[in-house]
């Protein structure tokens, strides 16, 4: 298993010990450990897309801070669901197209998903971008003499190097500034190669260099410049509304769902390929070859 001391959750920093999270990876337990299978597949493939699944509001509590929204702040047809990752991802597409130290970063490239808070706590993890590849860009590293592969994402034959996940509401529920600047701190800790793998800085904090305040700061003037550049405000303005608002609006919230990434042992692996097909919003079909053997079932959830 690879130490969680080696790998930083890009939303984190090491500076932060209790918040570390393996770089957004799920680490499964070393083979032959307790919590080991051999379930896991190298490769998680979706027909079509991913599963798509409603967001829900935290505690009835929050149904207490809605606020009529301005019908100025136009978020898409009324009484309709939203469409949380499509909106964020056209939005993300025009930051990167107007943001020149964002140049590199190809948004069709990385697959935008939501996962759902648990409290209504407005402090806790807003977003997290989690490579899809080991340093420099590598598929594979060795542990202790074990190789690892990360699990690869890809719909039909499109791959993603990156999953940029967005947990809500709790990210919703921020002022819009803190949102955009969010948006732009995820975007930024891409690695310049846009190679899988995370934007390295010198010195021990690799992902936020030596001051987290003063890149806070140099996300808040992306995030300034970005709109000194005059944007379609239609594009961000469903980051004026709350997820209450937007829920009350649209009658239900989507995101994407996916499962975290996994670093697998390749040696458990067995070159184990799992095909996802979404078939509805409750149920998708996987099916792969293990060995030669042709694996399918049907899971409802």
């Amino acid at each position: 298993m690879v130490d969680a001391e080696e790998i930083v959750d890009a939303s984190q920093d090491s500076r932060h010990p209790a918040s570390r999270d393996c770089g957004g990876w799920d680490v499964p337990a070393k083979p032959g450990k307790p919590g080991w299978t051999r379930e896991h597949a190298l490769e998680l493939r979706w027909r079509g897309q991913p599963p798509v699944r409603q967001l829900r509001s935290v505690t009835m509590g929050s149904l207490l801070h809605i606020h009529e929204a301005n019908p100025a702040f136009d978020s898409g047809p009324v009484n309709q669901p939203f469409d949380f990752c499509g909106r964020a991802r056209r939005l993300l597409e025009d930051v990167v197209r107007r943001t020149p130290s964002l140049a590199h970063v190809q948004v069709n490239r990385i697959l935008l998903a939501a996962t759902q808070a648990r409290s209504a706590r407005v402090h806790g993890l807003q977003a997290r971008v989690t490579p899809l590849r080991f340093a420099r860009g590598e598929l594979t590293r060795q542990r202790h003499g074990v190789p690892y592969q990360v699990q690869r994402y890809f719909v039909d034959d499109h791959e993603f190097l990156y999953l940029l996940t967005f947990c809500l509401p709790r990210f919703l529920n921020q002022d819009f500034d803190d949102k955009l600047v969010t948006m732009l701190h995820e975007l930024y800790h891409i690695s310049s190669a846009f190679d899988g793998d995370l934007r390295r800085h010198d010195g021990r904090y690799q992902l936020h260099t030596h001051s987290q305040r003063a890149y806070d700061c140099q996300m808040a003037g992306l995030a300034r410049a970005y709109l000194a550049a005059n944007p379609d405000p239609a594009l961000n303005a469903f980051l004026r509304l709350n997820f209450a608002q937007l829920q009350k609006r649209h009658g239900s919230v989507l995101g994407i769902v996916v499962p975290r990434p996994k670093i697998i042992p390749l040696l458990a692996a067995a070159a184990k390929i799992s095909v996802h097909e979404s078939t509805g919003p409750e149920s998708y079909r996987r099916c792969g070859e293990r060995r030669g053997v042709s694996l399918k079932f049907t899971h409802n959830v």
